[in-house]
Formats: C-alpha cells, structure tokens, sequence
C-alpha cells in the first residue's frame, strides 16, 4: 500500500433514472477529484436505485438489469479516464441467465477492473448471491468490496483481511428502516421535505438508532478488528418509501474516523489513508494470534436440507403481500 486519499459518498439517487444518478455521480466524483481523491466509492445500487427493486416483478427486473460490463460501467470508465480517478458504483447485473446486486470498480487506464456480487441478496428473491470474496489492486491498493449486508458477517471481512485486503469498500443502503431493535424504525418524511427550514428534528434522527448510533455499534469494529481501512458509503435522502440517512465515511485500520459526512443531502468525503496504520493495528495482531484448529464449525457444512437464510430485520414488501 501507499498513501493515497480515497473518497465516500452519498447523494439521493432516483429509482430507474440512470441519467440522472449518473449526472449526481459526475459531480460527486468532480468535487471528490477536487480534493485530492484517487479513489471515489458511491453507494449500492446508486446507478438504478435500491429499495424499489423489492417491488418489481422478474420481467421488469430483467429490463432494469444490464451486463457489466456494459453500457453503465463504460460511462464509469469514461469518466474516470476524464477525472483521472478509480470509481465505484453499483447497478443490477444480468448475467449468465441470472441477476446480481453487483458493485464495479473501473480504473482511469485500465478500465472494468473488478465485479463483485453481493453475497447475502435479500431485497428481491429475483436476485441471486455471489459465490466469491476477492482481493483486486486498485491505484496501487489492495481492495475488496462487501456490499451491505455482507458486512455484518463477520466471517465476511475477515476473509478479506486474510486474503491481503488492506480497504474494504462497503457500499450501503441503510439505516432508517423498521425494525424491532430499541429506537430503530422509520424517519418521517416530512423531517427530510422541512430540513433546510428546520434541520435540527432531522439531524436527531440521523445521529440516533435510526441511523448513526446504530452503524456505530458494528462498523468500527470491522476497521479495528481487521486492521483494515473501511470506506462506507451510503444512500441519503427519500429511498422508495424510506429515508436514509447518508453518513460516508472513511475509518482507519485503528476504528477511528478519518472523515465523515455531516450533510443533510448529497455529499462527498476524502481520507488520506496511510500504510503504517495497518502494520501497527491491533487488528493485524489478531490476525497472526488466530487458531485455526479451533475453527472447524465455521467452515462446516450445514446440515441436510439446509440452506442460508438470508433476511433483514425488516419486513419486505413482498413478504407482506
């Protein structure tokens, strides 16, 4: 690794508005691009929009998703080979007679560089998981990607970590969601419609369970427990029927915030991230201190007739009808 400033975002995508998600990712990158950053990270699914997916049929599915690469991952090329920056992005993937939540890594010289599908897909029963956590180099970094969900296995970074990834992109559509977890649920939209007249309520929100507080009972100890870098971005804004609350940050190998966004909207945060902290972390210690030989359960196969279950603390659209 090298020292290197790499950026997160957040904007408030439109669902199936390519076009315009597109023209947000632009200035986002410009802005990033800006400040330095070699690296620009947005948010899952940020080029056709998330939450909305639960509610499509598998033929309308099919019409949203596209080949990576493809028409979407060229414009990301085009435009990092313009900024001279590496960009990552997320979009529905059509691929071999199924569809993915895959996220894209394209490089300013060499263009699609990595493709990563989400492991634990839940939002649409229409979209299959992945099979593979990889290690790719990026501007001289080793990354890898787990996209939401996946990050909340903590067998997931941990095999990355193992794997010699020293950032893990963690692409999100999160926070303000119902939930039976103490505080969690859904933030009222009209906070979002009144937030320039009075952001102090919406501010609440988005610092609290429904959105900050609860990202920072796990997100940190997946930088520090790893020794690795982590570089959350996230969807802000009305998302279908919810509103999420942004956040992007960068935290270093120790579990610290190197930069975070405090935005009420669109937004878009650079970290200089450094080699010395991974070899210094507390993390990197753990990894050499493992014992495997006491590990087996976790790579044991599950029992007969079961299969991974795979389901958010909130109910689906499609569960419900």
């Amino acid at each position: 690794m090298r020292d290197i400033q790499i950026a997160a975002a957040q904007f408030e995508a439109r669902d199936a508005d390519r076009d315009y998600n597109f023209s947000r990712i632009e200035s986002l990158a410009q802005r990033a691009a800006a400040k330095g950053a070699e690296i620009v990270s947005f948010h899952e699914c940020c080029i056709c929009g998330y939450t909305f997916l639960q509610e499509l049929s598998r033929e309308a599915l099919e019409e949203l998703a596209e080949p990576a690469p493809g028409e979407s991952t060229r414009r990301l090329e085009r435009l990092a080979a313009d900024l001279n920056v590496a960009l990552l992005a997320g979009l529905v993937e059509r691929r071999g007679g199924k569809l993915y939540n895959t996220y894209v890594a394209v490089d300013p010289e060499r263009g699609l560089v990595a493709r990563f599908s989400k492991l634990h897909a839940f939002i649409s029963s229409h979209l299959s998981c992945g099979d593979r956590i990889e290690v790719f180099e990026l501007r001289g970094v080793r990354c890898s990607i787990l996209i939401c969900y996946d990050n909340n296995l903590v067998e997931n970074p941990r095999i990355a970590a193992l794997s010699g990834a020293e950032v893990i992109f963690a692409p999100h559509v999160t926070c303000g969601l119902p939930s039976p977890m103490p505080g969690r649920g859904k933030i009222d939209r009209a906070l979002w419609e009144n937030r320039q007249r009075d952001p102090a309520p919406l501010r609440m929100e988005f610092d609290g369970p429904k959105g900050r507080g609860w990202l920072m009972r796990w997100l940190p100890a997946r930088a520090y427990e790893n020794g690795v870098y982590y570089i959350f971005s996230n969807a802000v804004g009305v998302d279908h029927d919810t509103i999420k609350t942004g956040g992007a940050m960068i935290l270093d190998p120790f579990g610290e915030i190197l930069a975070e966004s405090r935005a009420l909207g669109d937004d878009v945060v650079v970290g200089l991230c450094t080699p010395e902290k991974i070899e210094l972390s507390s993390g990197r210690r753990y990894l050499r201190a493992r014992r495997p030989d006491l590990y087996g359960r976790l790579t044991a196969p599950l029992p007969p007739g079961q299969t991974p279950q795979v389901t958010p603390g909130w109910r689906l659209k499609a569960a419900e009808e």
